[in-house]
């Protein structure tokens, strides 16, 4: 299964009991569902939680069976039955007579509960989450503009901040944060998928923190590399023009230990040194074998 899959199955294991969240619920299902008009209403789904819960959602917002269901590797639910579509029409607030587009009913959403039902009808039948672990992506989209505006104002209200766009027709309202995807799966009722995502963020710092470390270590390796080359190479210029010889011992004594050791950093060449000397002495010991390799 899907992320998305299972923030639904999620979502669906809790039947609602009050009959004003059913209403609320299925009114955002059929705002957010495929195609719902006076001829048809068609629902299509590929979460088997959520075609289980479809039939007793209807059942108790408005009291009525679908007219066929579907099967196969995606759920279809359909009413065709005029009676029972304007049945629904009724109760959801839309009559097609006074108004050409669908609209939300704010009048059944004035409880907190209801909201959260509504929104969660919305996810359940035109939302869908991505996988975190990939990127960070939730949206609800749906045919109808008038709907998606008023959605988005819904959701403002609670204190979320979507961003919209039209893709293919559609209306979309989307978050691209993680926490406002953890905030609004908790809102919604699915706290293990928003755990998902919170889970799936702390392990995409860490590893971020580590590639950092790594790539610092990796730089600095670089950089000790490139020093201990330089000396060497200044070490062997001096040896061949004669003057190593001539250079009082710690001078001389320092070049030995380099060239012993050209991948050791200058705190662990320091410690070689009977006695050890500071990492500061011995910098200024090889910067100075370097600039009298320079010497003409």
């Amino acid at each position: 299964m899907s992320f998305s899959s299972d923030a639904k199955a999620e979502l669906c294991k809790d039947f609602i009991n009050k009959k004003c969240c059913a209403l609320a619920e299925a009114c955002g299902v059929l705002l957010y569902c495929s195609s719902v008009g006076m001829d048809q209403i068609k629902l299509v789904t590929e979460s088997e939680a959520f075609a289980a819960r479809l039939p007793q959602l209807f059942r108790k917002a408005f009291k009525l069976d679908f007219d066929e269901i579907q099967t196969g590797g995606k759920f279809f639910f359909l009413l065709q039955d005029r009676a029972k579509i304007e049945r629904i029409f009724e109760a959801i607030g839309y009559s097609p007579a006074q108004s050409v587009s669908l609209h939300v009913n704010y009048g059944l959403l004035e409880k907190d509960c209801c909201r959260q039902a509504f929104l969660r009808g919305a996810f359940l039948s035109g939302g869908s989450v991505t996988d975190p672990e990939k990127r960070y992506h939730l949206e609800l989209a749906t045919n109808h503009h008038k709907v998606s505006r008023e959605t988005e104002s819904l959701l403002l209200d609670q204190g979320f901040s979507p961003k919209t766009t039209l893709r293919n027709g559609s209306s979309i309202l989307y978050f691209k944060q993680s926490d406002s995807i953890e905030d609004f799966l908790a809102f919604l009722g699915a706290p293990v998928a928003a755990m998902g995502v919170m889970e799936a963020k702390i392990e995409k710092d860490m590893k971020n923190k580590i590639n950092r470390i790594v790539n610092c270590d990796n730089a600095n390796t670089s950089k000790v590399v490139e020093a201990a080359q330089s000396q060497i190479a200044a070490i062997r210029t001096l040896r061949e023009q004669g003057k190593l010889e001539r250079l009082p011992e710690k001078y001389s004594q320092t070049a030995v230990l380099r060239e012993d050791n050209p991948e050791a950093t200058l705190a662990e060449l320091a410690e070689m040194f009977d006695p050890p000397i500071t990492k500061s002495a011995l910098n200024h010991r090889l910067r100075k074998l370097v600039e009298l390799a320079g010497e003409k």
